[in-house]
């Protein structure tokens, strides 16, 4: 069989069983994996049976429940699923993951009922990542279909601890040694190929004064208007990290967030404690022990400018930015080739301001790239907010590139 005839035999596989692959996403969406709290177990056995019906054996890696609590969550089982097709050859690993942020607030769909609307699905996790948990699967059930390789072998990592830094999902299988694949494509979106991406540091700082009556003010130390001023200095650091610009296409500069504030017993108490959490995205050109002792400096200055108070700083997450290995160039190449050829459009390679769990693959070494089921822009996707979405139109095309690429990669 020609590479053409390979292509668009996949293709007309991927479109035939089209409306299967969009009720397997739908099964997916509808168990919930909000993460806090974080029990994801259910999803990954709910997963586990699905893939069964296709004939995928999956293995079920449970992490340790203590570990697992100790890191904030209630439970963590990662699935591999090994699909070898003969000595030599490479293996491709393919790695999506099931956890998601709570939905909040503002919905006009039920965040777990999967609803398809004029051929878009909505719910949480139907843009990131359960997506590629379909078009991963359905891309390789496609290929052992119609162009089965005679070497190398494909992985699907379907991982549940993207939204806490990844050290108890892919981290975990890659430490533990249960897994060493040669090159990886991880979720990602269909109009680009992400080869680069931001690292992330997050931390908590606890600022105690002292409580007192609200109606003797003088007797106590605010806690609330000390974290304020130590926030106000955390926030003009961003006018200086504007000038800071980074080289890599796609990543514009730093920049710090508060997303969380919490502290104080009552409205007629001054408060003695408040704690707010902090996200720093670092460029890929940033050391990130340097930035994380500029930030620990700028509050521990704040905080002695004011009479009373002291501070306690927690680090929650250092992600290390993803950079590009050299091994990557056969990825790029063969997705951007089969997404001009299926969306119609040249795809770019760039970098993206988030930060993903692909960086725990290329820290030991193994190529990578983002690539998957998804818009142009996080904010089409509504990711992280009411009423994500994916367009299924988006979800067939991807598909159809991930089988088309594995067909080049495993000749």
């Amino acid at each position: 069989m020609t590479p053409q005839a390979s292509y668009d035999a996949l293709d007309a596989w991927i479109d035939k069983h089209f409306d299967e692959e969009v009720r397997f996403l739908q099964a997916l969406v509808r168990v919930p994996t909000d993460t806090p709290p974080g029990n994801n177990a259910p999803h990954a056995e709910r997963t586990a049976e699905l893939l069964k019906d296709f004939g995928f054996d999956a293995e079920k890696h449970a992490v340790p429940a203590a570990d697992v609590q100790a890191y904030g969550m209630e439970s963590i089982t990662n699935l591999i699923v090994r699909r070898p097709y003969g000595t030599g050859g490479k293996t491709i690993a393919l790695n999506a993951h099931g956890d998601v942020v709570p939905p909040g607030e503002g919905w006009t769909h039920d965040p777990y009922g999967a609803e398809i609307v004029n051929g878009v699905m909505y719910g949480r996790a139907t843009a990131v990542s359960k997506s590629d948990f379909a078009s991963f699967t359905f891309a390789v059930r496609a290929l052992e279909a119609v162009a089965r390789p005679a070497q190398g072998a494909v992985e699907l990592h379907f991982t549940y601890d993207e939204e806490f830094g990844g050290e108890l999902g892919p981290g975990w299988l890659l430490k533990k040694g249960l897994t060493q694949p040669d090159l990886m494509i991880a979720a990602g979106f269909s109009y680009e190929v992400v080869t680069a991406h931001n690292g992330c540091l997050q931390m908590e700082v606890t600022v105690h004064g002292k409580m007192a009556h609200a109606a003797v003010p003088h007797t106590g130390v605010d806690a609330l208007q000390g974290a304020v001023h130590i926030l106000n200095a955390l926030y003009a650091q961003n006018d200086e990290y504007k000038k800071i610009t980074s080289n890599v296409a796609g990543i514009k500069h730093p920049y710090l967030n508060v997303g969380r504030i919490e502290g104080g017993t009552n409205t007629n108490v001054v408060p003695g404690k408040v704690s707010f959490k902090l996200d720093r995205r670092m460029i890929p050109e940033e050391n990130p022990v340097e930035v994380e002792a500029a930030i620990r400096h700028t509050i521990t200055q704040a905080t002695a400018e004011r009479a009373g108070l002291s501070v306690e700083i927690k680090r929650l997450l250092l992600a290390n930015a993803m950079t590009p290995l050299a091994g990557n160039q056969p990825l790029v190449d063969a997705i951007r080739k089969h997404a001009q050829a299926v969306i119609g459009e040249p795809v770019p390679a760039v970098g993206t301001p988030l930060y993903t769990d692909v960086r725990l693959y290329v820290e030991r070494g193994i190529p990578g790239v983002i690539y998957g089921a998804g818009p142009r822009t996080v904010l089409e996707s509504h990711a992280k907010r009411a009423d994500e979405r994916l367009q299924l139109e988006d979800l067939r095309r991807a598909t159809k590139v991930i089988a088309r690429a594995l067909r080049d990669l495993l000749v």
